[in-house]
C-alpha cells in the first residue's frame, strides 16, 4: 500500500502535458501509472482534471531570519510561499543580523530557520568584502567559503553596488579571489550586479536636489540604478568567470542589454546562468510612478519595450530561472505618507503570489505553454542550484513535490490578507487567473485552498546540493 495517489492530473514537464497518476511513499516518488489504475493508498488526493507540477522552487527569496524577524522570518515567509505552490525556497543570507558569512554564523540561523518552516529549504551563503579599516567592521569571508560549503549551501551571493556595513560590497579582486576558492568545487557565485561607483555618485547628485516632487524623486531613483549601472557589473562579473573558469550566476536581471551579455557568455562556452523576477516581465517603470514606495526595488523595472524583450531570453534559455526576489518590509517601511522612494525599503513583498502571478502572465497573457513553469520554476532551478536527484521532475526515487494548479481558477490579490508579516505591496489590487488549489512536501499537504497546515509548521527540511 503506498502512502498518497494523486489521481485525475495532467503532470506538467518541461517537455509535455500528460494525464497519470502519482504515488508517493515515506515522502518520494515511488510510482506513475496510467490513469485509474486499480492502487491501494492510505491516502487520495483527487486533481479533479487540474494541472500538477513537480512542486515549485523560489530560488531567490529573503526570509530576513536572524535579525530582522520584525519584517519576515522563515515560518511567515515559507507559510505565504505554501499557498503561493512553492515547495523549495533558496533562502538569501541578507537581510539577517549576522548575515550568513561562515560556519558559526551557519549554526546560529539553522538552530533558529529549521525550527519553523513550512516548505522544505535550501539556502544562499554570503560572499562580502570588507566594509572598512575598523577592527570591528565586517571583513571579506574569503577564508571561510570552503566550510561554507560544506555547511551545504546551494549558491554564495555577493553585492557589487553599495550595501551597507551588515553585508558589505564586494570589489573584483574579492570576486576574483572567490572564484578561485570555490572552482574546484564547482560551487556557483551569484550576483547583484549594479556597478558601485555610477550607483554612489548617481545617487549622491540626485539626493542632494532640493524642492522635488514626488515624481521627479522617483526619476531620479529610476536614472541612478539605470541599466548601465547594471550592465557594466554583469560584465565586470562575466569577465572574472573568463579570468577563473569558476561558475557565475547573475542575479534578477532587468533588462535585455544584460540578458545578451549572459547570452553571449554562453555561446562562448562560459559557466554563466542567469534568472530574472515576475516584476520585470510584467511590470514596467510606469508602475513605479504609479505605487511610489511599495514597488521599490533595485535592479528597477525598466521601460516597456525593455520588459516585451526580455521574455525573449526566457523562451530561448538564456534566463533559466525565475525567482520572486521577496524581500518584504516592515509595513511604516512601505508606506508612502511617510516615505518617499529614497527612503522607503528596497525591496517587494512578492512570495505568497509568486506562482499565480507567473502563470497568468505565461498561460493567460501570452498563450504560452505551462511546460515553460515547469521548465523555469522547476527542473532548471534544480539543476542550477544542485538540488536536481531530490528536487524538480517527475522521477522515481525524487522528493514527492506536489502542486495542484486550477488554471482557470481566478484571483484578486488583497494585502490585507497577506501571510506574511507585513502586508503591504505593490501588487495589491492585481487580478489573474491560475491559482494553487494544493501544495504537498515530500508527501505532505501543507496548504490547501489560500490556507497554509498548521501542522506543516517546522515539517520543513534543509536541503542540500545532490553530490
Amino acid at each position: 500500500m503506498y502512502d498518497l495517489l494523486i489521481k485525475n492530473g495532467k503532470l506538467v514537464t518541461p517537455d509535455r502535458i500528460f494525464e497519470a497518476d502519482v504515488l508517493i511513499n515515506d515522502g518520494k516518488y515511488a510510482a506513475f501509472v496510467a490513469p485509474g489504475t486499480d492502487v491501494e493508498a492510505k491516502e487520495v488526493v483527487d486533481a479533479k482534471g487540474n494541472l500538477v507540477f513537480p512542486g515549485i522552487i523560489d530560488c531567490h527569496a529573503h526570509l530576513n531570519e536572524p535579525g530582522f524577524e520584525y519584517r519576515e522570518d522563515f515560518e511567515t515567509g515559507t507559510r505565504a510561499a505554501a499557498v503561493a505552490g512553492c515547495t523549495t525556497v533558496i533562502d538569501m543570507p541578507l537581510n539577517n543580523d549576522p548575515s550568513l558569512m561562515n560556519k558559526e554564523i551557519f549554526d546560529l540561523k539553522y538552530s533558529k530557520i529549521s525550527k519553523h518552516s513550512v516548505i522544505d529549504y535550501a539556502l544562499w551563503g554570503g560572499l562580502v568584502g570588507d566594509y572598512d579599516d575598523s577592527p570591528d567592521s565586517v571583513k571579506n569571508n574569503m577564508n571561510d567559503l570552503v566550510d561554507l560549503y560544506n555547511c551545504g549551501v546551494a549558491a554564495f551571493k555577493g553585492f557589487t553596488c553599495p550595501n551597507g556595513d551588515l553585508f558589505p560590497t564586494v570589489n573584483l579582486g574579492n570576486v576574483r579571489k572567490a572564484l578561485e576558492i570555490l572552482k574546484p568545487y564547482g560551487a556557483l557565485c551569484g550576483f547583484h550586479c549594479e556597478e558601485y561607483g555610477q550607483v554612489l555618485e548617481r545617487e549622491k547628485e540626485a539626493k542632494a536636489k532640493t524642492g522635488q516632487t514626488n515624481e521627479q524623486k522617483i526619476r531620479d531613483f529610476l536614472d541612478s540604478h539605470d541599466v548601465w549601472t547594471e550592465y557594466v557589473a554583469t560584465k565586470n562579473m562575466i569577465d572574472m568567470c573568463r579570468a577563473t573558469g569558476g561558475r557565475v550566476h547573475i542575479c534578477h536581471v532587468s533588462h535585455p542589454m544584460v540578458a545578451q551579455l549572459v547570452k553571449d557568455a554562453q555561446y562562448e562556452g562560459l559557466p554563466v546562468t542567469g534568472e530574472t523576477c515576475p516584476h520585470y516581465l510584467g511590470f514596467t517603470e510606469d508602475f513605479v510612478f504609479e505605487k511610489g514606495a511599495p514597488a521599490k526595488c533595485t535592479p528597477p523595472m525598466r521601460k516597456k519595450e525593455d520588459m516585451e524583450k526580455l521574455w525573449d531570453y526566457v523562451l530561448d534559455g538564456t534566463l533559466s530561472c525565475l525567482g520572486s526576489d521577496h524581500s518584504p518590509a516592515a509595513d511604516y517601511e512601505k508606506d508612502n505618507e511617510t516615505r518617499d522612494i529614497w527612503h522607503a525599503w528596497g525591496g517587494l513583498n512578492a512570495m505568497q503570489w509568486f506562482l499565480p502571478m507567473v502563470f497568468d502572465m505565461v498561460v493567460h497573457q501570452k498563450g504560452l505553454c505551462p511546460t515553460l513553469i515547469a521548465k523555469v520554476m522547476d527542473y532548471n532551478p534544480a539543476k542550477v542550484f544542485g538540488l536536481y536527484g531530490r528536487k524538480g521532475a517527475f522521477e522515481i526515487g525524487f522528493d514527492g513535490d506536489i502542486v495542484i494548479v486550477d488554471p482557470e481558477k481566478e484571483w484578486k490579490i488583497d494585502q490585507t490578507k497577506l501571510l506574511t508579516k507585513g502586508h503591504v505591496t505593490c501588487f495589491d489590487g492585481l487580478e489573474g487567473k491560475g491559482k494553487p488549489v494544493m501544495t504537498i512536501v515530500r508527501g505532505k499537504i501543507v496548504a490547501e485552498n489560500d490556507m497554509y497546515k498548521e501542522d506543516a509548521i517546522g515539517y520543513g527540511a534543509y536541503i542540500t546540493p545532490v553530490k
